[in-house]
């Protein structure tokens, strides 16, 4: 069952979202439901995670620094696709939060890099289970075939993301 939401008018927001799209086109539907997806994820987060969660451009760059120990403001920022200057913004909001630390490079002190703390390390550890919870029980519901096909489809959606990204464009 689809769930949609209703303007005043009656129109769906799906609809008025993506009619600059042909509709039924995969572009069309990839448009729609990938974004769908990760609000049901993240409404689920919501509902479910026992403390304040973070802003997703905040789990973003946590998972970023969780993978990339030491990033600096400046690489994380091409990895985020946003300004070094927002990004700098959200970073001096999280080490006063307690969850990012600021370490000085010990051969250019004009250089800081990123750190999780402890409490950082385990909310984000804590959010990815309860998403990977919430897709492994989505995926039980589904056939064989059905998952193998998304199995499938997993290294061409990372494909499309590197294709769509702003350093791809010629």
């Amino acid at each position: 069952m689809e769930r949609t939401a209703h303007t005043a008018n009656g129109d769906t927001a799906a609809r008025k979202a993506s009619s600059a799209l042909p509709s039924g086109s995969l572009a069309h539907d990839l448009a729609l439901v990938l974004p769908a997806l990760h609000r049901a994820l993240d409404r689920r987060v919501d509902a479910d995670f026992p403390h304040p969660k973070p802003a997703e451009g905040q789990i973003a760059l946590m998972r970023l620094i969780r993978d990339r120990e030491g990033v600096t403001v400046r690489e994380a920022a091409e990895v985020l696709l946003v300004k070094p200057n927002n990004l700098s913004a959200t970073v001096t909001q999280m080490v006063a939060a307690g969850l990012v630390e600021r370490r000085r490079d010990p051969d250019d002190k004009r250089v800081t890099h990123l750190h999780l703390t402890p409490t950082a390390a385990e909310r984000t550890h804590a959010v990815d289970a309860l998403i990977g919870g919430y897709v492994e029980q989505a995926l039980a519901g589904l056939s064989d075939g059905e998952r193998g096909a998304l199995g499938a489809a997993v290294g061409t959606l990372h494909l499309l993301e590197r294709g769509l990204h702003p350093s791809s464009a010629s």
